[in-house]
């Protein structure tokens, strides 16, 4: 069954699990809305059309965020009198999951929700297992090496310092490809 609402100025055509996107309204992510404003619901001989509303139609549902739309630009420009103006607009908005046509369902549990609630506590074995493991000593991790820094990224100051830590002699006054080239026959 599905239904045709109006919030906001426009129309949508709605069924139970639709998630629309509606002009602001004033609810916060979680809160449960009503729209009363109904143009039509049913289908086939079910059907019902209101004039222009049903009176005692409703669609329930649930909003799960309030945002602001995709900039669009506003660029007003007039030729040859030196006149440009340029403006954004984000266009505020609130996403609405329907939750129910002409009665309020109660909303389902994710799968993933679900699967936590389902999963059994843990067994004896599995809580001796994890003990033992516990008791064994942790073993010490080898640091990474460090790798040597990219010389072609560093500034000419920087290379005197890093041949400097390393005790490899440069010659200060030299240039950069020549502070380069010593540095790296010094670390082979």
């Amino acid at each position: 069954m599905y239904a045709v609402i109006e919030t906001g100025g426009k129309q949508y055509k709605v069924t139970e699990g639709d998630v629309i996107t509606v002009e602001k309204l004033k609810s916060e992510a979680g809160d449960k809305v009503v729209f009363d404003k109904v143009l039509f619901m049913g289908e086939g001989a079910d059907a019902q059309v209101g004039t222009p509303y049903l009176d005692s139609a409703k669609v329930f549902g649930e909003v799960v965020e309030n945002g602001k739309g995709k900039k669009v630009i506003i660029f007003k420009y007039k030729s040859k009198k030196d006149y440009r103006k340029k403006q954004g607009h984000r266009q505020p908005y609130t996403m609405v999951e329907i939750t129910g046509v002409g009665e309020d369902k109660p909303k389902k549990a994710k799968p993933a929700e679900e699967k936590k609630e389902e999963a059994a506590p843990e067994t004896e074995a599995k809580a001796d297992v994890k003990a033992e493991a516990a008791e064994e000593p942790a073993v010490e991790k080898a640091e990474p090496e460090k790798k040597a820094p990219s010389l072609k990224s560093m500034k000419k100051d920087e290379l005197i310092a890093y041949a400097q830590e390393n005790n490899i002699e440069i010659d200060p006054k030299s240039t950069k490809a020549v502070i380069m080239e010593a540095i790296e026959e010094g670390l082979k």
